[in-house]
């Protein structure tokens, strides 16, 4: 590592353009396209279910469990990467690598077909761990590079560069999908097996700035027995120390609880709306569900800013309690949800609610933690809870999805969680009321 100065601008906003090449992944392959296409592939055949290793299983519950092994894995490797990384300053290693798994993965999903399924989730799968992955070590940085009164600003950058180069390549990806025969695709399912390589090419390629202006820390220290563990080591030390703490352990209650039926119901809204809608046509299909994920995008950021205001008024527990029951009558009407303008009025309430929860649990953590102690270790141990849930959720979510074959049956499920998150935020001892 050499001339690296911490707070330089250059070092700075080469990081925050990781938000801007990484961000397609979320909008395009989570939360969009990637959806329709696995939808429609399912119609084409004129099947709901696919046999795997001998047992019939839903579409829907197909990618939940998908999905739930990819958190699973995330959850069980961040804190014995970020460990090593760590100790042996090789931060920037595992982001590069765990960007390309990504990002060619995504690329692979160009040949994700029914007939050879167990493969195509594969690629799904590691396209998904390799988002998530790079996450990990890419928020670490955060800290070594930029002083505390920096940190916010450059944060809030990176969020924004991520948020306008996500959109504008949805918005291209549309008129792909809407115009496929000008841009020589045979089909609009060509057109959205060529988005997944353009994913795969933005991702990689606009990674490369930030890669060659952050800076690398690795150190000649040798790797050890003890390093293996020690970043669930420190996991342990966390879950120890919460004992001391009853505010912060029965507030993490709470967010286990309402956490996982919250990202449960943000992963599948665009599976649910691309199944269960009467759009009236392909074409109809399409545009509708990509508005409806750029509605929920710029409402998140309106929800975000009215919740924060709304707890300097209320305080950040009673507004927790307050969204919480929000998404309850939310997911009771998701439930009644069949045309196109249902849907949308979903979406919306959904993207009022989803920016405010996640960044108001995030800062009511932040508040309750112990002020002597490494908030790294805390913060680490946060971001592993809510995967768990996020594992749970889906596994409960395919699972009743595939028993009952109705999707709306597994979100009014999810109600359960929202009402066990109430009643813990209710009994929070009142020292931990902020």
């Amino acid at each position: 590592m050499t001339n690296f100065v911490k707070g330089s601008k250059k070092v700075l906003n080469a990081w925050a353009f990781y938000d801007w090449a990484n961000s397609v992944y979320a909008l395009v392959i989570s939360s969009s396209i990637f959806p329709l296409y696995y939808g429609a592939l399912f119609r084409i055949k004129e099947v709901e279910a696919y046999p795997i290793f001998g047992v019939e299983i839903r579409s829907e519950s197909i990618i939940s469990y998908v999905t739930a092994i990819g958190f699973f894995i995330i959850a069980l490797l961040s804190p014995f990467l970020s460990g090593i990384a760590d100790y042996m300053g090789n931060k920037k290693f595992f982001l590069k690598l765990f960007c390309y798994v990504g990002s060619v993965s995504c690329m692979l999903l160009y040949f994700f077909s029914l007939d050879y399924l167990l493969l195509s989730l594969f690629f799904y799968l590691l396209a998904l761990i390799g988002f998530w992955g790079s996450l990990v070590f890419y928020n670490s940085y955060l800290p070594d590079i930029a002083h505390v009164d920096q940190q916010d600003k450059i944060s809030a950058k990176g969020y924004g560069l991520g948020y306008i180069g996500s959109v504008i390549l949805l918005v291209i990806n549309l008129g792909m999908l809407m115009n496929y025969e000008t841009f020589g695709f045979e089909s609009e399912m060509t057109a959205m097996r060529f988005s997944f390589l353009l994913v795969g090419i933005w991702w990689m390629g606009f990674s490369q700035y930030t890669y060659k202006h952050l800076p690398d820390f690795k150190n000649d220290k040798k790797f050890t027995k003890s390093v293996f563990f020690s970043g669930y080591k420190e996991l342990k030390m966390v879950w120890k120390q919460l004992g001391d703490y009853g505010s912060l352990k029965h507030y993490l209650k709470a967010f286990f609880v309402y956490s996982m039926a919250v990202q449960t119901v943000m992963i599948i809204a665009a599976y649910f709306g691309e199944k269960e809608v009467a759009w009236g046509g392909d074409q109809e299909r399409t545009m509708g569900l990509i508005v409806s994920i750029l509605l929920i995008q710029l409402i998140a950021i309106f929800g975000a800013f009215l919740t924060s205001r709304l707890s300097a008024v209320l305080g950040n527990i009673n507004t927790l309690i307050v969204v919480n029951i929000l998404w309850i009558f939310i997911c009771i009407y998701a439930y009644f949800v069949v045309t196109p303008m249902q849907f949308y009025i979903a979406a919306a309430s959904v993207g009022l609610v989803m920016g405010g929860i996640q960044s108001l649990s995030r800062s009511t953590y932040s508040k309750l933690l112990p002020q002597t102690k490494d908030t790294t270790s805390f913060f680490s141990f946060y971001d592993v809870t809510e995967k768990i849930g996020i594992v749970i959720g889906m596994s409960l979510y395919g699972l009743i999805s595939d028993l009952t074959g109705k999707m709306q049956n597994a979100i009014l499920f999810l109600i359960v969680f929202f009402i066990l998150g109430v009643f813990l935020l209710f009994k929070m001892p009142k020292q931990g009321r902020i």
